[in-house]
Order: C-alpha cells, then structure tokens, then sequence
C-alpha cells in the first residue's frame, strides 16, 4: 500500500544526518555530563557547544538557552514560575492556544487566583491587536501575556515583533509558544521584545523528547523541577546529551537549508490549494491557511463539503489508502471532542463539515499531493458509506 505522510505539524520526520549524529554520541560519548571524569567532561563540553550553536540562530546568550524535554515542559515552567516567582496576577492570551498554554493557565487560575484575559479573534483566527492594546492599558497588575507565534492547527502567524512592542510599551512580559516556528522561521531576539519562549525538535525534523525554554537573562525565574545543579541550577536531571546533540544538529540543518526548504514547501503548499480549489468548488479553509502571506508555508486546514455521515468516516477511509493526516492537532486526535480552535472561528454549520489538517515538509512531493487529491475525489463521490 502507499503511504504518504502529510502530518508533519503533529511530527516530523528525523533527518538521516541528525540520526547519524545522535548514534555517534550514544555510542561514544556515554558519560553523565555532570561527573568530572574525563568521560563526563566531554559529555558537557558537547552539551555546551550544542547551547552556543542554538543560541547563534536566535542571536541570544547561550545561558538563555534552558534544555527541556520539549515545548510542553518550556510552556509550563515560564507560566508556572512567572506566577510563583515574578508574582504575575494577570494573564492575557487567546482561546486558541495550544493546551499546554490554556490548561496550564486554567490550573493557575484555579490555584492562585490569577486573572485571565482572553484577547478578541477576528473571523479568520488572527488576534485583535486593539484589543490586546486595551487589555494591556486597562490594568495595573504585573501581567504576562502569552501568544503562540504560529497556531499549530490553522497555521496562523502572529505579528510576533508587534506583540512583543505592545508589551513593552505597557510593561508586560511576553512568552511565545514557538514550537511550530521555530525551524521554519527565522527570529532575531535581539529584534524581537520577548522574555520567554518554547520550543520543540521533533517539529524541525530532530528528536521527540527533547526542547528548550528561551529564559530573558535576569528574568528572576527559579527552577520548577529540582534535585541536581544541571542546566546551571535550573532544570534537574541527568541532561540527554544524545538528544540535545540531535535538537542543535537539526536547529543546524533547518538554517542553513532555510530559503531552499522554504521555497520547495511553499510551492507544493501552492499546488495543494489550486489542485483543492479546481477539484472541490465548494471547498473551505479554515483561518488563513490557504493565504500565504498570513500563515505558515507548513500547513493548510480544509474544510470539506460532505455529509455529516461521510464526514465520520473521511480520516478513517484516508488512512486505509496510506494518507496520514490530523483532523487537529495530534494531542487532541484520543479524543471525542471537537478542535477547540475551529469552535472559536466557525459557525455551528461549517463545524458539521469534515476539517482536516494536512502539514507538509521537505520530504512530500507534488506526485503525494495529487495522489491524496484522487482519494479525496473518490471518496467524495463514492455513494455507499462502508
């Protein structure tokens, strides 16, 4: 059977070159980074180079760079400790966020007794910046807010360096989730007014298990997980040297191939919505993900005009042809209830219709995209529902 993997924002698949870095590491170099034998030492020197490496890309202080074991860990240690250390009162983000973002802000709101203000959506997902502006005016209490830069199910891009001037403007801290631009996008942080990000290496074609929190020198953070002195006092546990190898090598390689991975992507992106606007008239996209000045070249989230019959059984015939694709994001796929996201932007009709997330990356060729195009139209007008 053919298989086609179209759901790269859920996860990527690991370049050749960062598997060959990570074994090399797991088979040589197998000391605990924080032993001072010569065994140990080398394993920190690696972990030390892979923090300057990674910090070069976003033009930041290696010690700003905290390793985790991925964006949920990033996401939750800056919102949690930002209330316990920074003696944040008030949260400002949006319903569209990322369920590490808004359950761990809905805990903390039932914990501290913190306020919570979600920011206005347009129709098309894009926050309301007047609005955000006036939440920020309207309040003398010490406030974070928290945007991601790219939403992981309707690819809609945040104006990121506007947000960050607003919250200087008002005194606010800023923490993005990154984790599905990072890789793909570049990001100067000596441009960009940000205190906090969370970032993940299984979304740029490196290791699951494995991120970092971008932490503000001086930010006054403590260490939400404790035991040992690893990551300069800040995140305990035995560092995965192997691992974090594998993040910076594929941090690396997203780079340097940036403008020509881009482009390829950009332009099966291109083909994708002309083959879905010629072939299905009545086809929606969902947010902005068919704009490709106001989303992410990564994905596009198509909402099909079929039965609620048909609709219940679209990824299921999808898979049985080999194609794999999200109906939302991956942490969501377990369960019965509907996108959080698109509940917020469509109307009770079109949240009848089938929605599915297709994410792309350097690995899919044109000759995938049509080949799910026909299995779309076959299924379309195939009569029977099995």
């Amino acid at each position: 059977m053919k298989k086609v993997y179209f759901d790269s924002a859920a996860t990527t698949q690991i370049r050749e070159e960062v598997i060959d870095k990570m074994t090399e590491v797991m088979k040589n170099n197998y000391g605990n980074a924080s032993s001072t034998h010569s065994f140990g030492r080398t394993s920190k020197v690696i972990i030390e180079n892979s923090r300057k490496a990674i910090a070069k890309y976003l033009n930041v202080s290696p010690a700003e760079i905290i390793f985790t074991s991925g964006g949920t860990e990033a996401d939750n240690l800056v919102l949690q400790c930002s209330v316990r250390d920074l003696g944040v009162k008030r949260i400002i983000t949006s319903l569209i966020e990322h369920h590490a973002v808004l359950h761990t802000i809905q805990e903390l709101e039932k914990q501290h007794k913190i306020v919570v203000d979600y920011v206005n959506l347009k129709d098309d997902g894009h926050i309301d910046y007047g609005h955000l502006e006036n939440l920020l005016k309207n309040t003398s209490e010490k406030t974070l807010v928290s945007l991601m830069h790219v939403n992981n199910e309707i690819g809609n891009i945040l104006d990121i360096k506007r947000v960050g001037e607003l919250c200087k403007e008002y005194r606010a801290l800023f923490h993005s989730d990154t984790v599905q631009s990072v890789g793909h996008f570049e990001l100067d942080l000596q441009e960009i007014h940000i205190d906090f990000m969370a970032v993940a290496a299984h979304k740029f074609h490196g290791p699951k298990g494995v991120g970092f929190a971008f932490v503000r020198k001086n930010s006054g953070l403590k260490p939400l997980i404790f035991g040992g002195e690893q990551e300069r006092g800040f995140r305990a546990g035995t560092e995965s040297v192997h691992n974090i190898v594998g993040l910076a090598e594929s941090m690396k390689l997203a780079y340097e191939n940036l403008e020509t991975e881009r482009q390829y992507i950009v332009d099966l992106k291109s083909h994708f919505i002309k083959r879905l606007q010629d072939d299905f008239p009545d086809i929606g996209f969902n947010g902005s993900s068919a704009n490709l000045e106001s989303s992410t070249y990564t994905l596009i989230n198509v909402r099909l005009p079929l039965s609620q019959e048909k609709a219940l059984m679209l990824l299921f015939q999808l898979d049985l042809k080999g194609i794999a694709c999200s109906k939302g994001s991956a942490c969501q796929s377990g369960s019965n209830k509907g996108s959080h996201v698109l509940e917020q932007i469509l109307d009770e009709q079109e949240m009848k219709k089938p929605s599915i997330r297709f994410s792309f990356s350097r690995y899919n060729t044109k000759e995938e995209i049509d080949y799910v195009i026909e299995t779309l139209k076959e299924f379309v007008q195939e009569k029977t529902i099995f």
